[in-house]
């Protein structure tokens, strides 16, 4: 029976004491039982707020060389002497990649993570020849993810996530049916709707000072930046501190507020117009995003995309909302509560529209959708 691991304290958290030496008992899980593991990992770092890390062996190379079983009971000796009995190790793709996840890190420092992978690469090369070690890929993947510093991207790993990838090569059919009703759709009514279009246009530009058009960088599929576009409902060059400020405060105290997810429209904003607040009132402010479904951005239906800015005050499990769905118009927020429902209850709603996703589910959430439009119902 496996002992009882202890958990990391700030001081054991070094590169030795995480890559303690000593034999144990470790078996390598299979690779179905392994990306369980791998998916309930994020979910305890989602509530400890703990890191993992994610080392991946490609030993395909190796393995193709005489004596592959020898081969791997050298990798296998030499990783029991290296990993903690907390750590998981395991079939990331079966006969061809190792995973292993080192659980519970209290830091992801650059010279940690590379003195982990010193120290496995050392103990690789005491058990295999420089040929063999040469054959061998290391890679590694650290959850959760870090926003690129060079961009408003939240920058994701698929390879943290392969249950989601089946899931999506499981729908490939579907989700290429989602799109081709995306193209579609939005092509037809950006054709049927250019009248409204024009009227709008003329009413915002007769009404206020600016463009007629609202652009802004949202994060959509995955994490990555696009240009965002709605009817200008608000007055040009508008200071975005008390946006921020306010988008804070909600999301910290869980109030339900006047809220759209991504934007957080406060309830009675002297900065919106007239016509913006007839516009915001009826949603007829996004009718530009169909032009986001037309370049494949955003979908007509699906989470709502937050602005880059919100996602540096997301806990871990807010950001799942970003992975495996593009963007949409309407979704199951909208057609359900709206302004009345809080940051988490939203977050939820996203959740819950993802992981039970089928086209079915769209049809419902747009048959819906004009009656929360007509009503207004929740919108500010």
């Amino acid at each position: 029976m496996d002992q009882q691991a202890k958990p990391f304290t700030a001081e054991s958290d070094t590169v030795d004491n995480i890559l303690a030496s000593g034999e144990h008992d470790c078996p390598f899980y299979s690779k179905s039982h392994f990306h369980h593991l791998l998916r309930v990992e994020r979910q305890r770092t989602e509530r400890s707020r703990k890191p993992f890390l994610l080392i991946l062996l490609d030993i395909s190379k190796a393995v193709n060389e005489p004596n592959p079983k020898e081969i791997l009971n050298r990798i296998d000796s030499a990783l029991k002497s290296t990993l903690r009995e907390t750590d998981i190790r395991g079939w990331y793709d079966r006969n061809r990649v190792i995973g292993i996840i080192l659980t519970e890190m209290t830091s992801m420092e650059a010279p940690l993570v590379e003195g982990i992978i010193r120290i496995i690469y050392g103990r690789l090369s005491q058990k295999l020849s420089r040929k063999l070690l040469d054959k061998i890929e290391i890679s590694f993947h650290v959850f959760p993810e870090q926003k690129d510093d060079a961009s408003s991207d939240v920058k994701f790993s698929n390879k943290l996530y392969p249950d989601l990838l089946k899931r999506d090569q499981n729908q490939q059919f579907s989700r290429t049916v989602k799109r081709l009703i995306d193209v579609s759709v939005s092509a037809t009514l950006l054709l049927l709707l250019l009248p409204v279009f024009l009227v709008i246009a003329a009413a915002i530009k007769w009404t206020s000072n600016g463009p007629v058009f609202f652009r802004q960088d949202r994060l959509g599929y995955n994490g990555k930046g696009f240009t965002f576009l709605k009817f200008r409902s608000m007055s040009a060059d508008n200071d975005p501190a008390a946006h921020r400020a306010y988008m804070k405060k909600f999301i910290a105290e869980q109030q339900s507020a006047a809220v759209e997810p991504g934007v957080f429209k406060l309830k009675d904003d002297l900065r919106v117009t007239p016509v913006g607040k007839w516009l915001r009132r009826t949603s007829l402010d996004e009718l530009p995003q169909l032009i986001n479904v037309l370049t494949g951005d955003m979908s007509l239906v699906g989470p709502r995309p937050p602005i880059p800015y919100e996602c540096d005050l997301y806990d871990i499990w807010h950001r799942r909302r970003l992975l495996s769905c593009k963007p949409g118009i309407t979704g199951l927020w909208q057609v359900t509560g709206r302004s009345r429902t809080t940051f988490d209850e939203m977050v939820r709603l996203d959740l819950k529209y993802i992981n039970e996703w089928s086209l079915w589910l769209d049809l419902m959430i747009l048959l819906k959708t004009p009656r929360a439009v007509l009503t207004g119902d929740g919108a500010y």
